[in-house]
C-alpha cells in the first residue's frame, strides 16, 4: 500500500493492474479549462481526469449563502459518486498526479484520506518523472467499472473559520500559509485583490518541498525544515489561497513523519469574504 508517494518506476510496474487507479489533477488557475485539454492529449495509459473545480470543489456559497471560498470542500456523498464513477473501491489503490509538482495531486490526496480512504498516493515528479523513465502517454479514454468505495472515518482534521478566527486571539495553535511570499505579504493583487495573512500566520511556500527535479526532499530534510514552524502538527493549521496547495504542505509532513495537522479549506479566500475579518501584510 502507498499511502504518501509513489516512484514513477513502482507505479509503471503496476499501471496495468486493475486494483491501481491513476487520477490526473492537472490544473491552472488561470484557465480551468487546461487540465481537461492536456489530458486529451495525452495522459498515463488507463488514468482518468479529476477536475479540481467540478469534481474535487464543491459550491462557492453554502445554504445560507455565504461565500465558502473559491475551492470549498465538495459535499462527502457527491464525491463518493464520483470515485465509484471511476472505478474506485475500498480496495483500490489511488494514484494521484499532475505536472506541477504536486500541486493538485495533494488535494485529492487529502480528499481521499477525509473519506477514510488510506491507500492514496502522489505520483512523486508527476507526468516528468513518468515521461523520464520513457514511459509512455495514451489519449484512450477508458471506461471503468463502476466501483465501490464507501465513506469511512477520515484520517485527517479540519478546523472552520470560526476556530482560525478564535485562534488569532488566544494563539494556541499554528497557521501555515502555502502561498508565494509576495502573496502572504499582501504584493500579488492580480492573484490576491485583498493581500495579506492571518495575523499570526507563518509562510512556507508549497515549493519548498520539492527537489529541483520536482520530487519531493526526503523525510529527514522535510522533518528539519518544518520544525522551526510546527513543533507540534496536532497543533498546526494549514491553509492557501483556497484549500489547495496547503495540502501539499500536509503531504510534506506526512512524508516527514510528522501526521495531525489540520486543513482550514475555506483559506485566505474564504477569510477575506466577510471584512470584519482581521488581516496583516509585510513578513510574519
Amino acid at each position: 500500500m502507498y499511502t504518501t508517494l509513489i516512484s514513477a518506476a513502482d507505479l509503471a510496474a503496476h499501471i496495468a493492474d486493475p486494483n491501481f487507479v491513476a487520477v490526473d489533477c492537472r490544473h491552472d488557475l488561470m484557465n480551468p479549462a487546461a487540465g481537461r485539454e492536456g489530458f486529451a492529449i495525452g495522459h498515463l495509459p488507463g488514468a482518468v481526469f479529476g477536475d479540481i473545480e467540478t469534481q474535487l470543489s464543491g459550491a462557492k456559497h453554502g445554504p445560507d449563502g455565504v461565500f465558502r471560498g473559491r475551492h470549498p470542500l465538495p459535499e462527502k456523498e457527491a464525491l463518493i459518486e464520483t470515485l465509484r464513477g471511476w472505478g474506485v473501491n475500498d480496495g483500490s489503490q489511488v494514484v494521484a498526479y499532475d505536472a506541477h509538482g504536486g500541486m493538485f495531486a495533494a488535494r485529492l490526496w487529502w480528499l481521499l484520506r477525509w473519506l477514510g480512504h488510506e491507500a492514496v498516493a502522489v505520483l512523486d515528479g508527476g507526468m516528468a518523472a513518468w515521461q523520464s523513465l520513457g514511459q509512455p502517454l495514451s489519449t484512450d479514454v477508458v471506461a471503468k467499472p463502476r466501483g465501490g468505495i464507501t465513506l469511512r472515518a477520515p484520517f485527517v482534521p479540519t478546523v472552520t473559520v470560526a476556530e482560525v478566527l478564535d485562534n488569532v486571539d488566544k494563539g494556541e495553535r499554528i497557521v501555515i500559509d502555502a502561498r508565494a511570499s509576495d502573496r502572504f505579504r499582501g504584493e500579488n493583487e492580480t492573484i490576491d485583490p485583498v493581500g495579506g495573512h492571518i495575523p499570526g500566520a507563518k509562510n512556507r511556500f508549497f515549493k519548498d518541498n520539492l527537489q529541483p527535479d520536482g520530487r519531493f526532499k526526503d523525510a529527514a530534510t522535510l522533518r528539519n525544515e518544518f520544525a522551526p514552524l510546527v513543533d507540534d502538527p496536532t497543533k498546526a493549521i494549514m491553509q492557501c489561497g483556497s484549500g489547495v496547495t496547503a495540502c501539499h504542505n500536509l503531504l510534506a509532513l506526512e512524508v516527514a513523519g510528522m501526521p495531525g495537522a489540520a486543513l482550514y479549506p475555506g483559506s485566505w479566500s474564504e477569510w477575506v469574504g466577510d471584512k470584519t475579518r482581521p488581516v496583516a501584510t509585510g513578513a510574519a
